[in-house]
């Protein structure tokens, strides 16, 4: 008959069975994923010639959101925003769209979320091509959201410019130089500088333009805030090729800005 061990090592072997599975469930445990803590609707308009700058802020995204703990959602037209779909997200991210199509629908439930507070908003390049385009009249509410202005026109043939940070208290603007590069961006310009009705965070020097250009405003603010509504807002003109995902200055505002504008 084989040997029964003693009630000691029994005892033993079951104490060590325990501390094992114990081991090996906080192992799993550690390995989940932290709960999000806030969840971003980003829109960007199907292909055209901005894909590239949008499929490289996807892929950008999506390792920011894993460190960061957030979710991220796309659309590609504004036909899904109501008021209680803008409700589940606690950040709007404009990446790659226009301020005309919108559904009267989606305008109404985006000045909400604006104008009360109930989100952050974001928004890149085409966020400021205010003026009537394709058919569409100019949005007057957008266009003072945006400082008042209208687009005029842009540099066609690309610049790489200096932008000076501005404010380099404002949270969005941490860690930054305090000048950067930004290399062949089509710089637009406006029929007059948004300075007087927000706050200019950064903004680009014309006379470092390469090649020059006869394409200017004077005072050209490119990175601002609009401090007369609630929601936290930031405006970032640059947002035209991929390669700017590549300039540590320009990942570093829009990671600051990502973290600042979801809060409330």
């Amino acid at each position: 008959m084989p040997v029964q061990p003693a009630p000691r090592f029994q005892r033993l072997a079951f104490i060590l069975a325990l501390a094992c599975a114990a081991l090996s469930f906080n192992r799993v445990a550690t390995a989940q994923p932290a709960p999000v803590k806030f969840h971003v609707l980003a829109i960007a308009e199907h292909g055209g010639i901005h894909k590239p700058f949008v499929d490289a802020a996807k892929i950008w995204l999506a390792q920011e959101a894993l460190a960061d703990n957030f979710s991220i959602d796309y659309i590609e037209t504004t036909d899904p925003i109501t008021d209680e779909f803008l409700s589940h997200y606690q950040l709007f991210l404009q990446l790659n769209y226009p301020p005309y199509a919108w559904t009267p629908t989606a305008m109404s439930a985006f000045v909400k979320y604006i104008e009360e507070g109930r989100g952050g908003w974001i928004g890149f390049h085409h966020a400021t091509l205010l003026g009537e385009f394709d058919g569409y009249p100019i949005w007057p509410w957008f266009s003072n959201f945006m400082g008042g202005i209208r687009w005029t026109q842009y540099i066609a043939t690309f610049a790489s410019g200096k932008v000076n940070v501005e404010d380099a208290s404002h949270p969005a603007m941490q860690n930054l130089p305090k000048s950067f590069e930004i290399d062949n961006e089509e710089w637009y310009t406006y029929d007059h500088s948004p300075r007087p009705n927000v706050h200019v965070l950064a903004s680009v020097d014309e006379s470092t333009y390469t090649p020059d250009t006869k394409i200017k405003m004077g005072d050209h603010p490119v990175v601002w805030t609009n401090e007369h509504v609630k929601a936290r807002n930031i405006y970032i003109f640059m947002g035209h090729h991929p390669e700017l995902f590549q300039n540590p200055a320009y990942t570093t505002l829009v990671h600051n800005s990502i973290l600042w504008a979801s809060q409330k």
